[in-house]
């Protein structure tokens, strides 16, 4: 599988007819090199949740598909569920995983929504990271109403009018949500009551909108199979609140109202770490770290075999490539690395700096394939080179560019952060990282700049340069 990696977790508003689940998974996984990592239904809910992993252009292709097909065989006219839904297809979040970006999951996003619009005619709705309005980055307020209501006013209420379409529901198939967020846990709190009105309370208290926890999304429904209400949760960022603390609350809560809590479940999938933080909790664990962790100590194990070692080795091979910009790229991600780490040891805002990584990391093998044109294009007879040349020395250039431009905007975050004297020593590591990264990508992009004819690409460059300080 590739080295960029998106998650998709797309909700249809089918969660009773096994026959047409499988056939919304199966249009997805039509597609190559992606990859069905769970599945979920709730016939109370009646809701289905999908989650699929690959390549970013292969994921956006398996969405379409499966929005496509729930257009196709989902009548909201005739749904009844406990869970809030706009549409057939109700919500499609892209999530980066591996060498992506949340931008790029937005331009994602924003391509799929362009893509559902001009070839199925359902209106979209970008929301979190994608939203272009502020009200729109949570999807509640999207959601206001549902189907029912969203099919009366779309047309007539401003407010109501979609990011990407006219202002008119389809008429079987609603609209659609998408967008681009963090890795989000869905996890729900089961009571010993039928009495949803307690769990609407509780679901109240601890979200955020109404004063509660700050990462916490929260709403009170019916399991009818079960005649149970449930709290169902949504945790936005699990390492500022964790699972665990999510439970215990709602179950103080419930005992307020004399009900028991009578288990709890996560939809979908859930990282190793936050685990990790409940067994630390609930075990009292004196000597409890995430390296007791079989399988966290085998991954690391292989991790480092495979890792740092390996590239240091291609590194020192006496091939052009990996060269000076993958270093310079490495050094970067190494910067952003540290400058994730103190962020998060300090309580700040942290995603900025896991964004640069995960650029940077790319950009390390990104580098080494544009060289590897370049000297694929000189390969070529010179009367049969033609533009081959002059656009690889383009791309070989516009790698390191984007870098030196990177390692900019994270410069002056790194100049800006206030942090504990305690982490001062790696803050500093962190910007000498970044200073030797950007000077070595500087060394790339003049040494392919010397070879380009283009007058109006060099320009181009040279303004970049100047406007990233260089």
């Amino acid at each position: 599988m590739s080295g960029q990696l998106v998650e998709c977790v797309p909700n249809f508003s089918e969660g009773r007819d096994p026959a047409r689940i499988d056939a919304i998974v199966q249009a997805m996984l039509a597609v190559p090199e992606v990859a069905l990592l769970d599945r979920e239904a709730d016939a109370d809910h009646n809701r289905s949740v999908i989650t699929l992993v690959g390549p970013p252009a292969a994921v956006g292709e398996a969405a379409f598909r499966g929005v496509e097909k729930a257009v196709e065989l989902i009548d909201l006219t005739a749904h009844q569920g406990a869970h809030p839904r706009i549409g057939a297809a109700d919500v499609v979040p892209f999530i980066p995983i591996e060498g992506v970006t949340l931008e790029d999951c937005v331009r994602l996003a924003e391509r799929l929504g362009q893509e559902i619009w001009s070839r199925l005619h359902v209106p979209v709705y970008l929301y979190e990271a994608a939203a272009r309005r502020p009200d729109r980055t949570n999807l509640e307020n999207i959601r206001r109403g549902q189907f029912e209501a969203l099919a009366k006013e779309m047309a007539t209420v401003a407010e109501r009018h979609p990011d990407i379409g006219d202002p008119v529901c389809h008429p079987t198939a609603g609209a659609t949500v998408v967008g681009a967020r963090k890795f989000l846990i869905a996890y729900n709190v089961n009571l010993g009551t039928p009495d949803l009105a307690i769990a609407r309370k509780i679901a109240r208290t601890i979200r955020f909108s109404n004063g509660g926890f700050r990462y916490v999304k929260s709403m009170g429904v019916m399991l009818g199979s079960r005649n149970l209400a449930q709290v169902s949760i949504n945790l936005t960022d699990f390492e500022q609140t964790p699972v665990h603390l999510a439970f215990e609350t709602v179950r103080r809560e419930a005992e307020r109202y004399g009900v028991p809590v009578m288990g709890s479940e996560i939809v979908g999938l859930i990282p190793g770490r936050a685990l990790e933080m409940a067994a630390d909790y609930f075990l009292r664990c004196e000597n409890f770290r995430p390296e007791l962790v079989l399988e966290g100590r085998i991954a690391a194990a292989i991790a480092r075999r495979n890792g740092l070692p390996q590239f240091l080795d291609a590194l020192a091979a006496p091939t052009a490539t990996p060269g000076g910009g993958s270093a310079s790229a490495a050094a970067a991600a190494m910067a952003a690395a540290l400058g994730f780490m103190v962020t998060r040891l300090a309580k700040l805002d942290s995603a900025a700096f896991e964004e640069d990584r995960g650029f940077f990391t790319e950009a390390v093998d990104r580098d080494a394939e544009a060289f590897q044109k370049v000297m694929a294009a000189y390969k070529i007879p010179k009367a049969e080179r033609g533009p081959f040349v002059e656009e690889a020395l383009h791309g070989a250039a516009e790698v390191p560019l984007q870098v030196l431009e990177r390692c900019a905007s994270m410069a002056r975050r790194l100049d800006e952060l206030q942090i504990p004297a305690k982490f001062a020593s790696d803050l500093a590591v962190a910007k000498a990282l970044t200073v030797a990264a950007k000077a070595g990508v500087l060394e790339n992009v003049r040494i392919n700049l010397d070879s380009i004819q283009d007058t109006a690409f060099r320009e181009a460059v040279e303004q970049r340069l100047r406007a990233a300080g260089a």
